[in-house]
């Protein structure tokens, strides 16, 4: 796609955003500290769950030194309401973590002194950012221009054609920032975040379909359907070699599952004592043996004389 088609698809993107979501202003008595540590919790997630968990945040922890020493797990469970808990927790921990190893104190207030190149750098710089991170930051915390992108928009821009698979995979969408003017950057990111939350939640949904298609009509070939090949994941296709499906697996326990299979192998097993019961078939086979001259019954008879001989070479002797 050209530069110019990009730009006027990108337009019509955010024509479309304004008549099914609303824009969302991000609070602008926030430090950069707190704008770096919110984008944490928004990437991927709705606003209105990143602000619940936000303030969980802020309730459940004496300060940020607290929760930079909070195992991720205890985090993931105060964030529950976002959209991929663990993931924001070990984000929000390993920025901590590297702020407190670079600055020795929870304050970023000096990268505004700073030149915006260079306090951006510094900001891609610290382990647990993300590019969606510091876009917000670099817009929000920086007063500089970026649009926070997260997965859910990469895809749905790949469906619109908007963007290649490879720049997708790339996490790059050339012309973005040029195509929507600085003044309007902090509207059209809150709605095209919106949407990519919405595709990340529900790619099936009926508000994703509905506003893709109003967008480019020719994409709904290219939506995902729920019949399709490529919508089961490879979890699901490798399931039936193990003998259970998932929905299987996660109602029933190893246990139960492997009963059916004990009692075919007890019966196996339970034929060994019935073994001696097929004694009597052999023993009838060794007498007709012995009566046709079998070299068990010469064998016997030869012994007996030997025996009656001996007694009667002892008797004569004393005679």
């Amino acid at each position: 796609m050209t530069s110019s088609n990009r730009q006027t698809q990108i337009a019509k993107v955010f024509k479309v955003l304004k008549s099914h979501y609303k824009p969302v202003k991000p609070p602008c008595e926030r430090s950069v500290l707190e704008h770096l540590l919110y984008a944490c919790c928004l990437e991927n997630s709705h606003f209105e769950a990143a602000d619940e968990g936000f303030a969980r945040l802020q309730q459940s922890y004496f300060d940020w030194n607290e929760v930079r020493v909070t195992t991720v797990t205890e985090l993931a469970e105060t964030l529950s309401c976002l959209a991929d808990p663990s993931a924001a927790a070990a984000r929000l921990k390993r920025c901590l973590q590297s702020i407190f190893e670079t600055h020795y104190a929870f304050d970023l207030e000096g990268l505004k002194k700073g030149n915006l190149g260079k306090s951006v750098a510094e900001v891609e710089a610290l382990s647990g950012t993300t590019p969606f991170v510091v876009a917000y930051v670099t817009q929000n915390g920086l007063g500089g221009h970026a649009i926070p992108c997260s997965q859910g928009i990469f895809d749905a821009f790949e469906i619109l054609e908007v963007i290649t698979p490879a720049e997708a995979a790339k996490r790059r969408i050339p012309g973005l920032e040029r195509a929507i003017a600085k003044s309007k950057g902090v509207e059209f990111a809150s709605l095209l975040h919106q949407l990519g939350a919405d595709y990340f939640a529900a790619p099936f949904g009926a508000r994703t379909r509905a506003v893709l298609t109003e967008i480019d009509p020719a994409s709904k070939e290219r939506l995902p359907s729920r019949g399709s090949k490529g919508d089961t994941p490879p979890a699901r296709t490798a399931a039936p070699t193990s003998g259970r499906t998932p929905r299987e697996s996660a109602k029933a326990p190893d246990a139960e599952v492997a009963r059916p299979a004990e009692p075919k192998k007890r019966k196996s097993a339970g034929d060994k004592p019935d073994e001696p019961a097929a004694k009597p078939t052999k023993k009838p086979v060794a007498k007709e043996e012995s009566g046709t001259g079998s070299a068990a019954e010469p064998a016997d008879s030869a012994s007996e004389p030997k025996k009656s001989t001996s007694k009667q070479l002892s008797r004569k002797k004393p005679r």
